[in-house]
């Protein structure tokens, strides 16, 4: 763990875990702070163009704007730039479905990409934060069933979508499920968002307005149940004795 190389990964994409800590350098860590600090303000300085432009390049490039938008959004919310800036203008300027369709789609390609790259290269400098002993249960827990909490997130407009992206990448928490629940946490929410912003040019953005507050109320309620049901122990596969460490 003295070099920079990053987190060795199975083949399924996971981690694979040295052991149960161990010395990270102070260098590797401040150059990974320093990587994530130079990313919020990277996206802090970089300009939004406003609804009005976005207009003229749909014109512009015609039925390629679509392509263009999605790309837009994708590359950008690996960044910490609000997902929402991308929900509200697609409402605007695509029909619901095929705004639902893009959002969604780019917004799966940012998560992967984001997930992947905090787990390849800050999974290991989380080591020491992760082998506390006071967390083995958490860890436990966000390994079998971080799902659940990242698909109630997902549901709650005020957590910030790449905030989350970082921080489930430095869990134990697996690749596809941290997909998987990203993409069906993020349905109810992006679809009421699009409603509510295609309403604003009709007026009639209450019921959108109202599904959203529900739609998060619902995600506190499962991240609520989610911390209070315990989590299994880990079963015996193909014959093998039960693993007592948590990894």
């Amino acid at each position: 763990m003295g070099s920079y190389y990053p987190c060795r990964m199975t083949k399924d994409n996971e981690p694979a875990e040295d052991g149960k800590g161990g010395h990270v350098p102070v260098m590797r860590v401040a150059v990974f702070v320093l990587a994530l600090v130079a990313l919020f303000v990277a996206a802090a300085l970089l300009p939004l163009p406003e609804l009005a432009d976005i207009r003229v390049w749909s014109v512009e490039l015609g039925p390629w704007f679509v392509v263009a938008f999605f790309v837009v959004h994708a590359a950008a919310c690996i960044l910490p730039i609000p997902r929402s800036t991308f929900t509200y203008a697609a409402s605007v300027l695509f029909a619901p479905g095929m705004a639902l369709a893009v959002c969604l789609g780019a917004s799966a390609i940012s998560a992967g990409a984001a997930f992947y790259g905090i787990r390849r290269f800050g999974y290991d400098v989380a080591a020491p934060l992760r082998s506390h002993h006071r967390l083995d249960g958490i860890n436990t827990h966000l390994a079998r069933r971080g799902w659940a909490a990242v698909l109630s997130l997902r549901m709650v407009p005020a957590v910030p979508f790449s905030v989350l992206n970082y921080a489930a990448a430095l869990t134990p928490m697996g690749w596809r499920s941290f997909l998987v629940a990203t993409m069906v946490g993020s349905i109810p929410g992006t679809a009421a968002a699009i409603v509510f912003g295609n309403s604003l040019t009709t007026g009639a953005g209450e019921k959108a307005l109202v599904a959203t507050v529900v739609i998060a109320g619902l995600g506190l309620i499962g991240l609520f149940i989610d911390s209070r049901v315990p989590t299994r122990p880990p079963k015996a596969e193909r014959g093998d004795a039960p693993d007592t460490e948590v990894r």
